[in-house]
């Protein structure tokens, strides 16, 4: 269905957590959230607590909740460890006699044949590592020190934390989004929805032409089990086309949100400027995965979005490492190329930090963004007698390109931008240049690549964009295998929480060699190569060196 619109040493609370007395006052969430998320108390002290067996000490960021339990609460896996759930839904839950009675959605690590908490034995279990039934806590656990009002504060967002209601979720229907913004490439936009909106339907179609399982109630829960099997719902794509200036854009999703809630975004397509679209992510709290951008945002203190890759920012990273890295005899004169307004400039501005840091001072050459051909040919005689240039250009430009590059600069240009392997730099460059490449090798992902390709055949959709047309399939299948493993546990950050694991586990993994992910990382593949051509004429590249993470 389509709708069209323009464990560190932290706080484990191992499956535990009284106010004396509450305040007369209700406790601030807020607060609590501070508590658990900062290790912070409401006077701004850190959070302090002690493992009881070894002694060992926690204080601040080291303590907080969320280095074990996760930001939605709902508890983690770490080797042997099972980190149980804190939210509010399932401490409090009334005691069942297994899992399979239990009324709440399956998490691992959930207890339900205990008895539920109540405000006095959760603040118990956190000062005193004794669960709701007097029985010692996991000396993982520390035990923490808090006062009445911090302890009511921290109860009261645990309380906040429940899977049963969210928008975009209804007993029937998944609601996602994906993002367009105005500046995106039309090829790669026609591309990317084709691959989008076939994968829903397919997805949709499958799952209701199976059909609910015999074993199933009308519920959709099976009759072994009310937690750990889902109801099917179908899978509702919105697609939010933004126009006008980027300081519209996120009152413009503000207002797609508010009639049109979803759970996530997935996918979508971005020009030179995703910044709007990422801080709506994240300050709507829903997560924002994979999105075909070419410059992402690079802020690993955020959440909710989650990127394939750096983009042209890690090209920057590539080359910055491959210039600095020859040390007294690394080039003086740097230049680079970029047009006003494209990807290049933020390129440009990370390859100039990234050498500045390293002594190598970078000067830029700005073609305007409506000049022709001989925008970029002034800037080549601008660049004089460069020890490296740098390209940061489109094809277009790359195949307007002079008849022999600066005769002793060494030339690199962005594979992202200029089209990888297929790039049209004329014989001379293409004999001179290296190229970065943020993806696996061709021979080596053939046939990663080629499951995905065979997809788009068989259901006669054009191939018009390879690159984005594979990140959209994976995308939308490491989508799929997510929520699977959500089991009803609707949370949206126990969707990132869960694809984080999920991740690393794909084969499939498209045009990149190997994808993680772990906390506070927003970036799944972390490198690529610098590549130069095998020939004058052909599109074999050969890389360098091998795959290089900077």
């Amino acid at each position: 269905m389509i709708a069209w619109r323009a464990c560190t040493a932290g706080a484990l609370l191992l499956g535990a957590m009284s106010v004396a007395h509450a305040a007369a006052a209700l406790p601030s969430s807020d607060a609590g959230e501070k508590i658990y998320r900062q290790g912070l108390l409401e006077t701004g002290a850190p959070l302090r607590g002690q493992r009881e067996a070894s002694g060992l000490r926690v204080r601040g960021a080291d303590a907080a909740c969320v280095n074990c339990h996760q930001r939605s609460g709902l508890g983690t896996t770490e080797g042997r460890n099972k980190i149980p759930p804190v939210a509010g839904a399932y401490l409090f839950s009334p005691r069942a006699s297994n899992l399979d009675e239990s009324a709440r959605p399956y998490v691992e690590g959930m207890r339900a044949d205990r008895e539920p908490y109540t405000e006095q034995t959760l603040a118990r279990a956190i000062r005193d590592g004794v669960d709701s039934e007097g029985k010692p806590l996991s000396y993982l656990m520390p035990r923490f020190a808090l006062g009445d009002a911090d302890m009511a504060a921290l109860i009261a967002y645990l309380k906040t934390m429940d899977v049963r209601t969210l928008p975009g979720v209804t007993d029937t229907v998944l609601h996602f989004a994906t993002i367009i913004t105005p500046d995106a490439d039309p090829v790669k936009r026609t591309g990317m929805l084709s691959v989008i909106e076939q994968y829903f339907k397919d997805k949709n179609d499958k799952a209701f032409l199976i059909g609910p399982s015999a074993r199933m109630h009308p519920s959709g829960r099976t009759m072994y089990s009310k937690s750990m099997f889902m109801v099917p719902r179908r899978w509702q794509l919105h697609v939010w086309q933004l126009s006008g200036p980027a300081s519209t854009w996120e009152q413009q999703l503000a207002g797609f949100m508010a009639r049109e809630p979803v759970f996530a975004v997935i996918s979508g397509l971005g020009g030179r400027d995703w910044t709007p679209v990422h801080r709506f992510c994240e300050r709507e709290q829903v997560p924002c995965l994979f999105p075909n951008v070419e410059v992402p945002v690079d802020a690993d203190q955020d959440f909710y979005s989650v990127y394939f890759s750096k983009g042209v920012l890690l090209e920057a990273e590539l080359i910055a490492g491959k210039l600095a890295g020859h040390g007294a005899s690394s080039p003086k004169a740097v230049h680079q190329i970029y047009r006003a307004g494209d990807s290049g400039e933020a390129a440009g501005a990370a390859l100039t930090a990234a050498l500045k840091a390293r002594g190598i001072m970078v000067q830029s050459h700005i073609v305007a963004a409506g000049a022709g051909g001989e925008g970029v040919a002034a800037a080549l005689r601008q660049a004089e007698d460069p020890d490296a240039l740098v390209l940061w250009l489109r094809a277009a430009d790359l195949a307007q390109l002079g008849s022999e590059p600066p005769a002793r600069a060494a030339v690199y240009v962005s594979g992202l931008m200029g089209a990888l392997e297929r790039s049209p730099l004329p014989g001379a460059w293409r004999s001179r240049a290296e190229m970065t490449y943020p993806f696996d090798l061709p021979e080596k992902r053939r046939v990663r690549v080629d499951y995905p390709l065979g997809w788009l055949s068989l259901r006669h959709i054009p191939l018009v964009a390879e690159q984005v047309q594979a990140d959209t399939y994976l995308a939308c299948g490491l989508l799929s295998e997510t929520i699977n493993h959500l089991t009803d546990a609707f949370m949206r950050p126990y969707l990132v929480e869960r694809l984080q694991t999920t991740i690393e586990h794909r084969i499939m993994t498209g045009y990149y060699p190997h994808l993680t992910l772990a906390s506070n990382q927003r970036f799944a593949s972390k490198g690529g190569y610098i590549v130069h051509f095998a020939d004058a004429s052909g599109v074999k590249v050969v890389p360098d060196s091998g795959w290089v993470v900077p």
